[in-house]
């Protein structure tokens, strides 16, 4: 290992590179340059080519040519450019590879292993002994000539990687030799020179093709690499600590979604997020100690659209005996056992395997959409939480802290939108699919059209219906008839409705009472519908992918929150 040899300026070390490789080169010592990036690879290139020196590239652009550049790499005279990742893990064998030989020997003989394999086999002993023959007989010559030369271009930030350009040379006791060639304009050298080598170097009495070789240099290139690998190395710990934050949240996340994913029932877990949610808005509109103070109005028409409330706070004040003696825990209990009743006619309304199967895909997919959303978040939150050293906060403890806030906040909000969807979302079974018609070019399902026009004066003739209608959602409906035969109008409502289909003589079967109610899709599903396994159509829900890929790649642009697909 040669001193390094420092210069003036990039140009100058070129041309001393370049007249270094010319002269070894020539006396037929194989060498190999190494170079920091691509960029700097085709600079020597170029320069070796206006010497019309031989020489092979081995950078990011010629990866299919990686392996045979390497194994041909210490041949004699061979000069080979490549950068710090190109041939990692091959030895660079003096003489070159000869197998390597040999293919390319029964190539050139029109040899095939596929066409003719038997024949390629019956060759393939003596070639090979031959190509072993001329590799042993040229390893000796490249050995007197001092074995492979490795000419580094420039130091790296981490010594590690310059010792493994070092360890090239002189491999399985072969003899070798190495040296760097550095300039006052390399990153390494700008960002941690010594005043003493800088002051020397831009002495206008020092010539710019005259190196600087002094043990001095070297240790202080020495002391440049540790600080720069300190630093890099207080980097990787700070983003470890980030990453502890999200690794601690992602692990949650996923033990979750892989519960669901495994078919397991959720029915619990849902029956639970019952409870927690309807606390969450109580605490929201109830909990002052006193009870004037409480904004029941606004607690059941907030609770009104999570679910069919069926009591009204006039019947939980009647019942404790005035305003004055309901508490927040009696209110809790009653509005509880109302929507765990409501809950339990959802379920006998579509059935109970369909009511679980709704339930993992209702989950799973406002899972992976809030947890999308998480992420982003958290990713704006990183970007800005290291101003808070200005406010003397550590800002890890910062991140940590609102982090969990977020991630709190986001678990609230995957139970309350999973709550919401279970009690609104519209579905349809299978058999109420086949009766489905078509009004006015719009689809609707035959229940819902007798729920409309249920009550209204119609009249028929043989084999014809006597009105048509339009469905609307829970809640209120009105439906007009028109007879081809006669006239008549009327009206009904289309949530609380759901008896027999009106007269007719085409004889249309009855449609079942609970598909009447369904109620219009809540939430911010994506539009259309969804098949489930359990024979289910949903409108309304994005469909969850078992294998989507929860990370991400960059934040959204616009600040939205918006997710955004790589």
């Amino acid at each position: 290992d040669q001193t390094d040899l420092v210069f003036k300026n990039v140009t100058s070390k070129y041309r001393s590179v370049v007249e270094d490789i010319a002269q070894r080169h020539e006396k037929g010592q194989p060498v190999l340059v190494g170079t920091t990036s691509v960029e700097n690879s085709e600079i020597i290139s170029d320069m070796l080519k206006k010497r019309r020196i031989p020489h092979d590239v081995l950078n990011a652009k010629q990866h299919e040519r990686e392996a045979h550049v390497v194994a041909m790499a210490g041949r004699k005279g061979a000069v080979t450019v490549a950068t710090n990742m190109a041939g990692r893990g091959t030895d660079i064998m003096l003489g070159g590879n000869a197998e390597f030989l040999a293919v390319e020997e029964m190539r050139r003989r029109g040899f095939d292993a596929v066409e003719d394999p038997e024949a390629y086999e019956a060759a393939w002993p003596e070639i090979l002994a031959a190509s072993q023959d001329a590799v042993a007989q040229e390893h000796d010559e490249v050995v007197n000539l001092g074995g492979l030369y490795v000419l580094g271009t420039e130091r790296h930030e981490s010594r590690r990687i310059d010792n493994q350009l070092r360890g090239r040379s002189g491999r399985q006791g072969d003899p070798g030799e190495s040296r760097f060639y550095l300039s006052m304009q390399d990153d390494l050298m700008r960002m941690f020179a010594t005043g003493a080598a800088e002051r020397i170097m831009n002495s206008s009495l020092y010539p710019d093709d005259m190196p600087l070789e002094a043990k001095i240099v070297s240790n202080s290139i020495q002391s440049a690499q540790s600080q720069v690998e300190a630093r890099n190395s207080e980097i990787r710990k700070n983003v470890l600590k980030y990453d502890d934050v999200m690794s601690k949240q992602r692990e949650a996340v996923y033990a979750t979604r892989f519960e669901i994913l495994s078919g397991e029932d959720i029915e619990d877990k849902v029956e639970a997020w019952l409870d927690t949610v309807l606390e969450a808005f109580v605490g929201a509109h109830a909990t002052s100690p006193n009870q004037s103070d409480w904004n029941l109005e606004g607690l059941f028409t907030e609770l009104k659209t999570l679910y069919p409330v069926s009591i009204t706070a006039e019947d939980i004040i009647e019942e404790a005996g005035g305003l004055n003696r309901v508490t927040s825990e009696m209110l809790l209990a009653e509005l509880s056992s109302d929507i765990h009743l409501q809950y339990q006619q959802r379920e006998e309304q579509i059935g109970a395997e369909q009511m679980r199967a709704l339930e993992r895909r209702v989950v799973l997919s406002v899972l992976d959409r809030k947890w999308r959303e998480h992420l982003y978040e958290m990713d704006y939150l990183k970007e800005g939480i290291g101003l808070r050293v200005m406010a003397q906060r550590d800002p890890v403890v910062e991140y940590r802290n609102e982090g969990y806030a977020m991630f709190q906040a986001m678990d609230e909000a995957i139970k309350e939108e999973s709550v919401r969807y279970l009690f609104n979302i519209e579905i349809k079974k299978p058999e109420e699919e086949a009766a489905s018609v078509t009004v006015g070019g719009a689809p609707a399902t035959a229940a819902n059209i007798a729920a409309k026009l249920a009550g209204a004066a119609t009249s028929t003739t043989a084999g014809s219906v006597g009105g048509v209608g339009a469905g609307v959602g829970a809640g209120a409906g009105a439906g007009a008839g028109a007879s081809r035969s006669g006239s008549g109008s009327g009206s009904g409502d289309g949530g609380a409705s759901g008896g027999a289909y009106a007269a007719s003589a085409a004889g249309r079967p009855a449609a079942p009472r609970s598909a009447a109610g369904s109620a219009a899709t809540a939430g911010s599903g994506a539009d259309g519908e969804v098949r489930s396994r359990a024979g289910l159509t949903v409108r309304g829900l994005e469909p969850p992918k078992a294998s989507a890929n929860l990370t991400y790649s960059s934040s959204a642009q616009d600040g939205s929150g918006a997710t955004q697909s790589r």
